[in-house]
C-alpha cells in the first residue's frame, strides 16, 4: 500500500466535502423504519455478538452455555448494549461448531435445554435486551433427519437436497462416475461427495458433512419458514442469516470459469463463483423472509419490530441489493434485510491503512447505500482476527471511537470491549479440527479458533469463564493482565472508553446527524457530526504512533474556537471535560478523540450573517439530492483513486 505525505492544500478536499455533507438518516421513515424521529429500536442500539461456547460456562464442563449467557447478560446492560445475536445454539454434531444443524428447533445439549433458552429470554426482557438468533438455511448436518430421508428417496424428501448423477469417467471401465462439475468447497476440495446408498453426488459448498438444501423445492422453502415462525413464537427479535448468498446455484450445473490466479483445482480460488453465489434468487428468498417477519410484526404489534441481518461476503453492488429490490414497473420495491452486514472495515482496512484509506472505505458504503436505508459497521466477528490483532493493541480505543461514532448501527464481537486479542496457540483438539483430511494442514494455518477463546472475566481459574480442569479452547494467558474485572475497577481502561462511547452515541447528533469525513493528513482521520439545533461533534483519530498537531479550523471553519473533550482513548493525555483549542490541537499517538461544540441557539448568534446561513441552507439542500450525490461522488471516487496513487509533487509533496 502506497503512503504519501500529508497533502498541503486542504482545498483539494472541498468538492468532496460539499457532496458528503449528507444526513445520516433519511428525512422520512423509509423502508422498514418505525418512525422518522430517531428510527426503530434496531437503528438506535449497539449489537453484540456472543459466541456461546466461549462466553460463560455455568456447569463446569468447559463449554459456554445458555445459563452462562443469562447469568452474564447484565454485563451487556452495563456496557449499554441493546441487542445480542447468538451464534448457532441448535442441535448439531459440531463438525463446524453449530453451523451444521441436525434439528433447527432443538437446543444443543452442551448449551442446555429449551427451558434454559426461555429463562434467557425472560432475563433479556427484564434487562430490555433483544435476542437475535443465527439462522443457517443454506445447509444442514448430514445427520439431519431430512438428509437421511432424502438419501433413502423417501417421498416428500427426495429433492430436499441438491443431487446429481455425476459425469461419466471415460477412463474407467467399471462405470465409475465423476463429480458433476468443477465447483469447489469453501473449505477446500470438491463441492460434491458421492453417496453410495443413494448412488448420486450431493452438493456441499462447505464441509462434506454440510449438504446444501435445495431451495428450488417449495417444500424446503416452507420448511425453513416454519423454523422462523417457531423461534418468533419464542420471542426472538430477529435473525442473522448465515451465508445467504450461497442459497441457490444455476440449474444446469455448468462449470465455473477459472480465475487463472490459483492453479490448484481443489482450491476455492480456482474459479470465479458466478454460478454458485450471488444469484438473483438469493435476494428473492431474503425478500420472502422479510415479508414473513413484517407480517408477524403486524400481527403482534405489542412487540418490537423483528429484523433480518444478512451475512454475505460479496461486492458492494451485490450487497446493497439485500436492502431492497429495484422498483418494478407498476409495483414498489420489495424490502429485504434491515442490516446487510458491512464488512468493509474488516476486508478493506488493516494496520497499514492511511487516513485517506479510512475515509474512502467509509464513503464507499455510504455512497452505494440506498438513501432510505440505515448504515451498519462491523469491526469483528467469529471468522476474523480480533481488532487488536488486525490494527494493533495500541489502536483498540481509536478503532472503537471510529465504530461508535459513525452514522448508523455498530456491531461488536464479544470481548472486543475489553481489548481481547487472538491467541495463536488456541487450536481445538476436538470438534473444530474435524475437517476433510486434505484440508487438515490448511485448517491449522487458517484456523478461526484464535479469535474464539473464552471471555476473560477476572483473574480466577480460566479467567472466570469456567471451573472445569480444562476448557474447550484454552484461555489466553494474558487474562492475568487483561480482564473485565480489573478494567471496571481502573480509572481508565478499554472497557470504560467503550462504555463512554456507547453512551455518547445516544446523543441526537450521533443518532440523526450528518457526517463529513476528511483525511487531515496521511495519519489523521477527522470527521464532523452535525444536527441542526443540537451540539456538533468532531472526531479526531491519530493513526500514527507519535503525536500530531491539527488545525481543525482549517477544514471545519464553522467550529467554535474552543471545544470540550467528550471522549478520549484510555492512554490519552486528555480527560473528559478538558477544553482544547480548535486551531492548535495536539493529538497523542493512536488517540481517538471526540470533541463537542455546545449548541448556541440561533437567537444568540445575531452576529452570524444571514448570507452565511443562507448559503449553508443551500448547501444542505443540494447535498440531500440523492441523484447529485450519486453522480458526483462516484466521479470523485475515480478522481480520488488517481489522486491517492499519482506521483505529482504539487499534489502529494512526493512519497515517503
Amino acid at each position: 500500500m502506497a503512503h504519501h505525505r500529508p497533502c498541503n492544500g486542504h482545498w483539494l478536499w472541498f468538492p468532496l466535502m460539499l457532496t458528503l455533507m449528507v444526513s445520516a438518516s433519511s428525512d422520512g421513515p423509509g423502508l422498514g423504519q418505525e418512525d422518522g424521529n430517531g428510527g426503530s429500536w434496531w437503528q438506535r442500539t449497539v449489537f453484540y455478538q456472543i459466541y456461546p461456547r466461549s462466553f460463560m460456562d455455568s456447569n463446569g464442563d468447559g463449554v459456554g452455555d445458555l445459563r452462562g449467557i443469562r447469568d452474564r447478560l447484565v454485563h451487556l446492560k452495563d456496557a449499554g448494549i441493546g441487542a445480542t445475536w447468538l451464534s448457532p445454539i441448535f442441535l448439531s454434531p459440531m463438525v463446524d461448531l453449530g453451523y451444521d444443524i441436525t434439528d433447527y428447533t432443538v437446543i444443543q445439549p452442551e448449551y442446555g435445554m429449551m427451558q434454559d433458552f426461555e429463562a434467557l429470554m425472560a432475563e433479556a426482557r427484564r434487562l430490555d435486551i433483544k435476542i437475535i438468533l443465527d439462522f443457517v438455511p443454506n445447509h444442514t448436518s448430514d445427520q439431519c433427519e431430512w438428509f437421511r430421508r432424502s438419501v433413502a428417496r423417501e417421498p416428500g424428501y427426495s429433492e430436499y437436497y441438491v443431487w446429481h448423477d455425476g459425469r461419466e469417467d471415460p477412463s474407467a471401465a467399471n462405470g465409475t462416475r465423476l463429480p458433476p462439475n468443477n465447483w469447489q468447497s469453501v473449505f477446500y476440495g470438491s463441492a460434491w461427495t458421492y453417496h453410495p446408498e443413494r448412488g448420486q453426488y450431493y452438493l456441499h459448498q462447505f464441509t462434506a458433512q454440510q449438504p446444501d438444501l435445495n431451495f428450488r423445492n417449495p417444500a424446503v422453502v416452507e420448511e425453513m419458514k416454519q423454523v422462523l415462525r417457531f423461534w418468533l413464537g419464542k420471542g426472538v427479535a430477529g435473525f442473522r442469516i448465515d451465508a445467504v448468498n450461497h442459497l441457490f446455484e444455476v440449474e444446469d450445473f455448468r462449470d465455473e470459469p477459472e480465475t487463472g490466479t490459483d492453479r490448484d483445482p481443489l482450491s476455492y480460488g480456482f474459479t470465479h463463483h458466478i454460478y454458485t453465489k450471488d444469484l438473483l434468487e438469493d435476494y428473492d428468498m431474503v425478500y420472502q423472509w422479510r415479508e414473513l417477519l413484517d407480517d408477524w410484526s403486524r400481527e403482534h404489534p405489542q412487540d418490537a419490530a423483528r429484523i433480518i441481518m444478512t451475512e454475505a461476503y460479496a461486492n458492494i453492488t451485490f450487497t446493497m441489493r439485500y436492502y431492497h429490490s429495484l422498483p418494478a414497473e407498476g409495483t414498489g420495491a420489495r424490502v429485504g434485510s434491515h442490516m446487510p452486514f458491512n464488512f468493509l472495515l474488516i476486508t478493506d482496512l488493516n494496520r497499514d491503512a492511511s487516513a485517506p484509506d479510512f475515509v474512502f472505505t467509509i464513503n464507499k458504503w455510504l455512497t452505494y447505500m440506498p438513501r432510505d436505508a440505515t448504515a451498519n459497521w462491523v469491526l469483528g466477528n467469529h471468522d476474523q482476527p480480533r481488532v487488536g490483532t488486525r490494527f494493533g493493541t495500541e489502536r483498540i480505543d481509536a478503532m472503537h471511537t471510529l465504530l461508535l461514532t459513525l452514522p448508523g448501527i455498530a456491531v461488536t464481537y464479544y470481548g472486543e470491549e475489553i481489548g481481547m486479542v487472538d491467541y495463536r496457540d488456541a487450536i481445538a483438539s476436538g470438534p473444530s479440527s474435524q475437517r476433510d483430511d486434505e484440508a487438515g494442514e490448511a485448517f491449522i494455518v487458517f484456523s478461526r479458533d484464535p479469535e474464539r477463546t473464552p471471555f476473560q472475566w477476572d483473574d480466577t481459574r480460566n479467567a472466570g469463564f469456567s471451573d472445569a480442569p480444562s476448557t474447550w479452547l484454552p484461555v489466553n494467558p494474558n487474562y492475568r493482565e487483561l480482564k473485565l474485572e480489573a478494567q471496571k475497577r481502573a480509572e481508565r481502561s478499554h472497557y470504560k472508553t467503550y462504555r463512554e462511547l456507547v453512551r455518547l452515541r445516544q446523543h441526537d447528533t450521533f443518532r440523526r446527524g450528518s457526517m463529513l469525513p476528511v483525511p487531515y493528513s496521511n495519519d489523521v482521520l477527522t470527521y464532523v457530526r452535525e444536527l441542526r439545533g443540537s451540539d456538533t461533534f468532531v472526531v479526531v483519530i491519530n493513526l500514527a504512533a507519535n503525536s500530531r498537531t491539527v488545525d481543525l479550523s482549517a477544514i471545519f471553519p464553522r467550529l467554535a474556537e474552543r471545544l470540550t473533550v467528550a471522549s478520549s482513548a484510555s492512554t490519552s493525555g486528555y480527560r473528559t471535560g478538558d477544553i482544547v483549542r480548535t486551531n492548535q490541537l495536539l493529538v497523542d499517538g493512536n488517540d481517538g478523540l471526540v470533541l463537542r461544540s455546545i449548541h448556541v441557539p440561533e437567537r444568540e448568534r445575531a452576529n452570524v450573517g444571514s448570507a452565511q446561513r443562507g448559503s449553508t441552507n443551500v448547501l444542505w439542500s443540494a447535498a440531500k439530492d440523492a441523484a447529485v450525490i450519486a453522480s458526483i461522488i462516484i466521479a470523485l471516487g475515480t478522481s480520488y483513486y488517481h489522486f491517492r496513487h499519482c506521483p505529482p509533487a504539487f499534489i502529494c509533496g512526493g512519497s515517503k
